[in-house]
């Protein structure tokens, strides 16, 4: 495999303690984490103090903290509360700074399921234009990740953003974007040049159920050869193969999660499954 290739975890879908994260981390040979739940709480509730153990166990362990899986963005945008919001936000930024991550991923506010997005552009560029002034001068990137439900769930509005704001790069989640009926290929052709790194994260087009990277309709057969060859280097694994502590608060309320079929022993197992199919699909595909 590319020496140069980083590939980093939601370490969570293994396990909510910390110490068992790394161990997870480790076991696999990943370089650090996307960091969004610690010892049961979300990255967003921890405090500064809290925030010091983790980095100094991470150093121990010679991990690092790749980004912060915040969910920046990730409220209604006509019932949320935006001013609460900008306060988790300068959170987040602290805890980046903390933990020396650069990246901060976020999303584009949920849109009112019976509505046209088209209908809230204007208030959504507001928004994130607001938000991108509090994180200036931090040196903390908002990577802004489609997401089923949101603004940019569709590569045609996560363009319109990314055009919009040249400081904002993109997280590519495949599994999203097959939930939205999108085809990635196109998706990828589109957003290709701002595509900071990847989620590692499959799924069916014809029920949108998760499944194990290579095994749905993500397209990682024209995706992995195309980033790399471009300089890509980071990928986080995402897989969503297990209910895990955590998994339904990702969702938009009154939604289930999709998670796929496969029975596993434990988030563990599943976990190292979806990282071993993926370095298995890294050398089928990257020659």
């Amino acid at each position: 495999m590319n020496e140069n290739i980083k590939i980093f975890g939601f370490a969570d879908e293994a396990s909510p303690i910390i110490d068992e994260q790394i161990k997870a981390m480790k076991r696999n040979g990943l370089a650090g984490l996307e960091i969004r739940n610690v010892d049961n709480e979300w990255i967003a509730s921890v405090t500064p103090e809290k925030a010091r153990e983790v980095r100094a166990k991470l150093d121990d362990a010679g991990l690092v903290t790749w980004a912060i899986g915040s969910s920046v963005g990730k409220i209604d945008i006509e019932k949320g509360d935006f001013s609460a919001h900008l306060e988790m936000l300068k959170r987040m930024v602290e805890i980046a700074h903390i933990l020396d991550s650069e990246n901060l991923r976020g999303f584009s506010f949920f849109i009112p399921k019976d509505k046209n997005p088209a209908d809230y552009k204007n208030e959504v560029i507001e928004r994130m234009g607001i938000m991108l002034d509090i994180m200036k001068g931090s040196g903390v990137t908002f990577c802004h990740e489609n997401e089923k439900g949101i603004y940019g769930d569709v590569a045609d509005r996560c363009l319109e953003i990314l055009n919009t704001f040249p400081e904002i790069e993109g997280v590519f989640d495949t599994a999203n974007f097959v939930q939205c009926k999108e085809d990635t290929a196109r998706a990828w052709n589109m957003l290709k040049h701002r595509i900071k790194y990847v989620h590692i994260k499959d799924a069916r087009m014809s029920d949108g159920a998760v499944v194990p990277p290579g095994r749905g309709e993500g397209n990682y057969n024209i995706i992995l050869p195309e980033y790399i060859a471009m300089g890509g280097t980071c990928f986080t694994m995402e897989p969503h193969l297990t209910e895990f502590v955590g998994l339904q608060g990702l969702e938009r309320e009154g939604e289930e999660s999709n998670v796929g079929e496969i029975s596993f022993g434990s988030n563990e197992e599943a976990f190292d499954f979806a990282c071993d199919t993926f370095k298995k699909l890294l050398e089928d595909t990257v020659k």
